[in-house]
């Protein structure tokens, strides 16, 4: 009788190391060390799951945090399609609660004077009641790191135009207007002439010099930026693009850039490319009585260093927005939209930690 008391006793010794064994095992290996971030990119939800200890409550807090006090810079180039771009944030900026601020500077100028580089940093940094922001202009890019403001620096975007098409744009839109603001008589009304005869007379106006924009706009700040032909401030411009701004786009696909722009960034762009695609802001200003330019004036400003310049930062522009839009899915026939989520961390929390 006692040696059977014994047996049974050891076998509930054992099943109840094994249990505490297995107990271990299970918490070590819990699939709650998982934590899945998924972006929903038809509701344009923040997160679809996440798991793991409590991080549900915080990464959201954390997240609409950051939402709240988002920053977005347009330093718009001029005749790039900047107004119809612009619109579309002033008619999303009440349905999606966020502020649209035109910055306008003393005589159209592009750059700010040293005490107004300061200035505007240190206001759009701590303007919270502003915030989340859109703020765009006419102006150079402008490092808020130099500032000595220790807070988040904005986020750049922008986009680029192939540069003939830009300068004949504007070239036209100096004698006739746009279809935006009819009535308004511009610098050289009553000049009628053509930008190929322009170009034949090598006037003012079509000197290939004035395409140097995009490049200043991308450089910033610093003299030599404003130098046509500079190769450093190409470089410049180029170094800028990649790694100052979020996103930029080009003028010929602005649709693409509106999408890409409303999955990235939803706080501000949900529902833009439903509304930009639905109303008539897609082509908002359209410069009136534009005259495509002859082949042999293409060929005669192609020739110029400006324009190799120019051009080589479009193309550059043209293939980081292609290279960013490939990457939204996976790679293959299916083409899936691209995921990442978190796992193998350790330790787990759900164990206590034993010194």
């Amino acid at each position: 009788m006692l040696t059977t008391k014994y047996f049974f006793l050891l076998i509930l010794i054992a099943a109840s190391l094994i249990f505490v064994v297995l107990f271990h095992w299970f918490s070590s290996n819990d699939p709650e060390d998982r934590i899945l971030v998924r972006y929903d990119t038809v509701n344009n939800d923040r997160f679809q799951q996440v798991r793991h200890w409590q991080t549900m409550t915080n990464s959201e807090a954390l997240q609409a945090d950051f939402d709240e006090r988002l920053v977005v810079i347009y330093n718009r180039v001029p005749k790039t399609g900047s107004t119809s771009f612009v619109n579309l944030t002033y008619d999303l900026c009440r349905k999606n609660a966020f502020h649209v601020l035109h910055i306008n500077i003393t005589a159209n100028m592009h750059v700010f004077s040293l005490p107004n580089q300061i200035r505007f940093v240190r206001n759009v940094t701590a303007w919270e009641a502003m915030k989340p922001a859109f703020y765009h202009g006419h102006l150079a890019y402008l490092d808020f790191s130099k500032m000595g403001v220790p807070a988040a620096k904005p986020l750049y975007i922008n986009l680029v135009r192939k540069p003939l098409d830009r300068l004949v744009s504007y070239y036209y839109f100096l004698r006739y207007g746009d279809d935006y603001r009819p009535h308004l008589v511009r610098h050289r009304a009553g000049d009628t002439m053509t930008f190929d005869e322009c170009v034949a007379k090598q006037k003012q106006d079509c000197d290939p010099n004035n395409m140097w924009l995009q490049i200043p706009f991308f450089c910033g700040h610093a003299a030599e930026c404003w130098k046509p032909g500079s190769a450093w401030a190409l470089q410049e411009a180029k170094r800028n693009l990649v790694n100052e701004y979020f996103l930029v786009g080009v003028t010929e696909e602005m649709t693409e850039f509106v999408e890409l722009l409303e999955m990235a960034l939803p706080r501000l762009f949900r529902g833009a490319s439903d509304h930009f695609a639905k109303s008539n802001k897609s082509h908002l200003r359209k410069t009136k009585s534009k005259v495509e330019p002859l082949p042999e004036t293409v060929a005669k400003i192609q020739q110029s260093l400006v324009w190799q310049m120019e051009n080589e930062l479009y193309q550059y522009a043209l293939e980081q927005f292609h290279f960013a839009q490939m990457k939204l899915h996976a790679p293959g026939k299916n083409a899936l939209p691209q995921d990442f989520f978190y796992e193998k961390i350790k330790p787990n929390q759900n164990v206590p930690v034993r010194n």
